[in-house]
């Protein structure tokens, strides 16, 4: 029995920021959609705007499965996850042991497609949009939590926004410009 996909299901009951007081929890299935979306849009700006010939298809099921892992390790808060580089490279470790664990449970004939968007995932061009995403959306949350009244999300909102900053990809710059300042407006706001 293979069971690959219904560990992936696993992922809409691993809720992220656990160590933070939460107005509204959000499990890592919807972050992973946001993801993909987002990384979608980054690629597609890259490529509309500044010529870059990437797939925003790839960048998009890459985003899709950029969590994998965490069907088994569970989510790790940042500030931990890069307390330290030991800390860090144990991490990549455990998560490294849990992908091979997910992969071998796919039958043999449909493993390479999947080893290309979870264990290669970082050397397809389209993941330092992926990982950018990524940021954008850990940043996103943090002006969902602010917006609704909890404060416990302003120094995360600050740092995430220093190394959105940091990041030499012209579609973030772009991003962050055109589209992040929306996710602050209320409903009616958007219309």
């Amino acid at each position: 029995m293979f069971h690959f996909f219904a560990y992936l299901s696993r992922l809409k009951h691993i809720t992220r920021w656990n160590l933070m007081r939460n107005v509204r929890h959000e499990n890592v299935m919807e972050h992973t959609c946001e993801v993909a979306m987002i990384a979608h849009c980054l690629v597609t700006i890259q490529n509309t705007r500044y010529g870059a010939g990437l797939s925003p298809d790839r960048a998009c099921s890459l985003a899709v499965f950029h969590e994998t892992g965490e069907v088994i390790t569970g989510d790790l808060a940042t500030p931990i996850k890069y307390f330290n580089p030991e800390i860090k490279k144990a991490f990549k470790d455990i998560e490294h042991i849990a992908t091979d664990k997910m992969l071998n449970m796919l039958p043999n004939d449909m493993k390479n497609t999947y080893v290309k968007l979870i264990d290669e995932a970082e050397n397809q061009p389209e993941w330092p949009y992926v990982k950018a995403a990524d940021k954008i959306c850990a940043y996103l949350k943090c002006v969902e939590e602010l917006k609704s009244g909890n404060t416990e999300f302003q120094k995360a909102a600050q740092s995430t926004l220093k190394s959105i900053n940091e990041l030499e990809l012209d579609s973030v710059k772009d991003f962050m410009r055109d589209f992040a300042p929306s996710y602050s407006l209320a409903l009616d706001e958007l219309n």
